[in-house]
């Protein structure tokens, strides 16, 4: 104190208004009077203290009573204005409003001025048990009605019990667009769609609500300028005294997360087209040199060799069968991954599969290993099923069994396991004399791109998708797939069951689905004939081939070679190269030369097959034509045949397979 009275800090000390001064760092320098009087207590002491501390330490919600209090002390200093923070501080049931005021010298902050005031309170039992809180400043009711109000995020309103606007919040001005004196009053199913409102939505949602109690729903709503927005909405019933007076409302707009959705599902649409094409690129690109290879070797093998050069002949057939047994692999997979598989329901004989898919597997073995099957007696002789996807889940279990088998017996029996009056459930076991699977290794068989040996010195080659595709095969025809061992030996037994429909009265004369064939494809009918029966269709087009008129389209020069010197082979004289689809045009149309038949390929410059033959239909020409394409993924055959193509046949192609087709459509 100087000789004319008080310093300025001490003249906040004999404040009678309860007052903090607190520094810059927010630790207290001075504390009044007043504040002493009417909060009782040492808090003269605190004097140092961090304000925080001195005011919330000890209590239960320490952490949270601050938050308030330091928004308003950054808004004040920012502001360099006064703020106030309404009840900050409570002590003895008592509330306590903060006034901030910043004290600046220039650009410097001296320190902070805090008064306190008793905040006005009103008085209410918020919870029906003990204890009574103080709620500051309104009713609870009162308080309710100012959020509901203010809340900008949600559209908060009213209907009468007849579905009119009876109140309006900030969040429906903002969503919706409309003033609140221009939409009270106004009926809810305005903010609906022409097609919501032909559909009667607005009245079900209420009738589910009074029914249910709520109902919820997403949708296109409208705005007042005619734009739409995405919203989420909760329709409530409202009652008093078990009168239903009316219904509440809210409604969040959800368009950005609507048309995050929606850029979601064209990247991934947009990534299937990509991995579709991609894959439909990378398939005609490996099979288009690999028919040049496989029917090259064909050719050579018709030609005098040396056993040295017969065998390395044999190598480079076996190489390419391998490879192309790859790529069918991944094609399949990537299939079944996009849920692009269909089913079929044909009729069919499960024997007659089995039988078929065996002998295909004999080819590949080697001497040491014989096959074997067992049929049971109860075993049906017609089902209705997918005779394709069934044959490729007994080949795949079949193909790994020869992988893994150097010498004894691979066996296959099928019976039946279950039936009732619509439905027959067939087990069918694939068992092997091979090497086992380890018990570590068990749970990973089933599972894509896993092999049992992945180390840089594998033994067994191969992509691990076979086991995974006949997994999901069997799932899609409502079956399950297992393993268990061998205990007559170190082999495995591999099982699967599939649930066929029993077919409705057939009758003996009712057409049996060819062995896993593809409807109207050839490709599928590989190793369905007997070696004599290939010798008799031979001998039977070799007998017609010399008089008819063969027309081929093939841009790639290498398969043209090949194509005609097979062609050769079967005895055809009479064959026309063309590198496009405008070449086969002018041939059939302007040519004084008439053909038999045209074989077109898919992928060409200047026209290519599809629009190639679309323009022979236009003219009316009947002519077959059998596309020849190393375009082999779901979806191509079938666009090649309505295009008007006659069969479909995928490279490499086999000579006995496009002997067969020939030997279809000359006859």
């Amino acid at each position: 104190m100087t000789a004319t009275g008080p310093d300025n800090y001490e003249i906040f000390d004999l404040f009678p208004i309860p007052t903090f001064v607190v520094s810059r760092a927010l630790r207290i320098q001075r504390v009044s009077q007043g504040l002493v009087a009417a909060w009782g207590g040492n808090w003269a002491n605190t004097i140092g203290q961090e304000l925080f501390t001195a005011l919330y330490q000890g209590s239960a919600t320490e952490r949270f009573d601050r938050v308030v209090l330091a928004r308003a002390i950054e808004v004040a200093i920012a502001a360099r204005d006064m703020r106030q923070c309404h009840a900050a501080y409570s002590k003895d049931g008592v509330f306590w409003t903060a006034r901030i005021i910043p004290m600046w010298r220039g650009a410097h902050l001296l320190s902070l001025v805090v008064e306190w005031e008793q905040a006005e309170v009103s008085q209410a039992k918020i919870f029906d048990a003990e204890p009574h809180y103080a709620w500051p400043w309104h009713s609870v009711d009162e308080a309710f009605r100012i959020f509901a109000q203010s809340v900008k995020d949600y559209a908060l309103f009213l209907l009468d019990t007849r579905g009119y606007v009876t109140t309006w919040n900030i969040g429906a001005e903002t969503i919706k667009g409309y003033k609140k004196e221009e939409i009270v009053g106004k009926h809810f199913s305005g903010f609906y769609g022409q097609d919501d409102l032909r559909a009667g939505k607005p009245e079900k949602e209420l009738e589910v609500c009074l029914r249910d109690g709520r109902v919820e729903d997403e949708g296109w709503r409208y705005r007042k300028d005619g734009s739409r927005f995405w919203a989420n909405v909760v329709i409530t019933a409202i009652y008093k005294k078990g009168t239903h007076v009316g219904f509440g409302k809210v409604t969040r707009d959800l368009t950005e997360r609507k048309n995050a959705e929606l850029q979601l599902i064209n990247a991934y649409e947009e990534s299937s087209r990509l991995k579709n094409e991609f894959l439909a690129n990378i398939s005609h690109e490996i099979r288009t040199p690999m028919h040049g290879m496989l029917s090259a070797s064909t050719l050579l093998l018709d030609t005098p060799l040396t056993e040295e050069q017969r065998e390395y002949v044999d190598i480079i057939e076996e190489s390419g069968a391998i490879l192309l047994q790859i790529i069918n692999n991944i094609l399949d997979y990537s299939k079944i991954a996009a849920r692009s598989v269909s089913v079929k329901s044909d009729l069919i004989d499960p024997s007659a599969i089995i039988a078929s898919t065996i002998r295909s597997v004999q080819t590949t073995l080697s001497q040491s290993v014989r096959v074997e099957s067992s049929l049971g007696l109860n075993l049906p002789k017609a089902v209705k099923g997918d005779p394709l996807r069934y044959r490729q889940i007994l080949q795949n279990l079949l193909d790994n069994a020869s992988k893994f088998t150097e010498k004894g017996s691979i066996s296959v029996h099928a019976a039946l396991k279950s039936e009732n009056e619509a439905t027959c459930t067939i087990m069918t076991e694939v068992r092997d004399t091979g090497i086992g699977v380890q018990a570590a290794k068990i749970q990973n068989l089933f599972k894509p791109f896993t092999q049992l040996d992945s180390s840089i010195k594998k033994r067994y080659q191969g992509t691990g998708l076979g086991l995974s595709i006949a997994k999901s095969l069997t799932e899609l025809l409502g079956g399950r797939i297992g393993y268990r061992p061998n205990l007559d030996s170190d082999g495995s037994v591999f099982w699967f069951t599939v649930a066929f429909q029993k077919p409705a009265n057939a009758k003996t004369g009712d057409t049996i689905a060819e062995t896993g064939a593809e409807p109207r494809s050839a490709i599928a009918r590989r190793g369905s004939l007997t070696r004599e029966e290939n010798d008799l269709a031979l001998k039977r087009l070799q007998t017609i081939a010399s008089t008819k008129r063969i027309l081929a389209a093939e841009d790639n020069a290498i398969n043209q070679i090949v194509l005609k010197k097979t062609l050769h082979k079967l005895g055809f004289k009479h064959i026309t190269m063309t590198a496009n689809g405008e070449e086969v045009l002018s041939e059939l149309l302007d040519s004084s030369q008439t053909y038999d038949l045209v074989l077109m390929d898919v992928n060409m410059p200047v026209m290519d097959g599809h629009k190639a033959t679309a323009h022979i239909r236009d003219h009316g020409l009947q002519i077959p034509i059998i596309a020849m394409t190393a375009y082999a993924l779901k979806g191509d055959m079938e666009k090649c045949l309505e295009q008007g193509m006659s069969d479909y046949i995928a490279k490499p192609v086999n000579r006995l397979l496009i002997m067969r087709v020939l030997l279809k459509w000359l006859t």
